[in-house]
């Protein structure tokens, strides 16, 4: 089978599954795991150079070009005659739309099976592993991982449980602020927190600095779609942040909380910690949880 994954959080569903060495093509941001997905050629590039700008000049390059940051190699990926292709049409900016690869890939005698993945809520991402195994002919492989991951999240509930709940704000952009939302608040009350700005599944919005401050978090927790940590740390200036909260955190949000894949639960297990100082799981690294007051 000839997988081209087109939305990173599927790349981590094929590996997961034992499935990478299928992989024939992935975007420019499917980046994990790095040996594996290093030499899969790449049909997506990003539609400007986000290089050193600011979260503020990367909304405003989005919002002048009216669509998403993704343009496709539509030719390329023809070439690479996939079977499958994992796509989504959740957010044009996360990522190429379901419409523009169907559209791409009309040109084909025979088209492959072009499957758009939409998970919502946590539940859903766990469903979106089984759904992909069935697709990809690893069922029984899927159903097992998705045991295991339900079960590493029941262990980090039992690990906060009784614990006293604090309120908890995820940033998912830094300019304009914006709550993260869908899966996200799950997370969270899954790590022994209470969620702040936004509800399960919920697809959120911009905000102003002065509801954030409004909601009163005892934590905040950045996140920025798409920023690695050290870039997070670099734009985040402790002074903007001081007295917004007892404790603001650093997070890699493309690693364990952008993304709707397996990794969402080892984002848990580092909330855990975050919020309750507990270990649920592999012990919390300062590249995955980083204090920034």
């Amino acid at each position: 089978m000839r997988i081209v994954s087109l939305l990173p959080a599927a790349t981590d569903i094929v590996a997961e599954l034992g499935l990478a060495a299928a992989l024939v093509g992935r975007t420019h941001e499917c980046d994990w795991p790095p040996d594996a997905v290093a030499d899969v050629p790449v049909v997506t590039a990003a539609g400007y150079d986000a290089g050193d700008l600011t979260s503020r000049e990367i909304s405003g390059a989005v919002a002048h070009r009216g669509s998403g940051l993704y343009t496709l190699d539509a030719d390329l990926l023809a070439g690479l005659e996939p079977d499958v292709v994992l796509t989504q049409d959740l957010c044009e900016v996360c990522a190429v739309s379901y419409r523009e690869v169907a559209g791409a890939l009309r040109v084909m005698d025979a088209g492959p099976r072009v499957v758009s993945l939409e998970p919502k809520t946590l539940p859903d991402v766990l469903d979106t592993l089984v759904q992909v195994g069935k697709i990809l002919d690893v069922s029984d492989a899927a159903a097992d991982r998705a045991r295991d991951l339900r079960e590493r999240l029941d262990r980090v509930r039992e690990a906060v449980a009784g614990a006293s709940r604090p309120r908890v704000a995820a940033i998912e952009w830094l300019d304009p602020l914006w709550p993260a939302g869908h899966w996200v608040p799950e997370q969270i009350r899954a790590a022994g927190g209470e969620p702040l700005l936004a509800s399960p599944g919920e697809h959120t919005g911009p905000m102003t600095a002065g509801e954030l401050d409004a909601a009163r978090p005892d934590v905040i927790l950045l996140m920025p779609c798409g920023f690695a940590p050290e870039r997070t740390r670099a734009e985040a200036a402790p002074r903007d942040w001081q007295g917004r909260a007892g404790q603001v955190w650093v997070l890699d949000g493309p690693a364990y909380f952008n993304r709707p894949g397996p990794r969402v639960v080892r984002g848990a297990e580092i909330l855990a910690h975050v919020l309750h100082g507990v270990t649920a799981g592999a012990p919390v690294r300062d590249d995955e949880a980083h204090r920034l007051i």
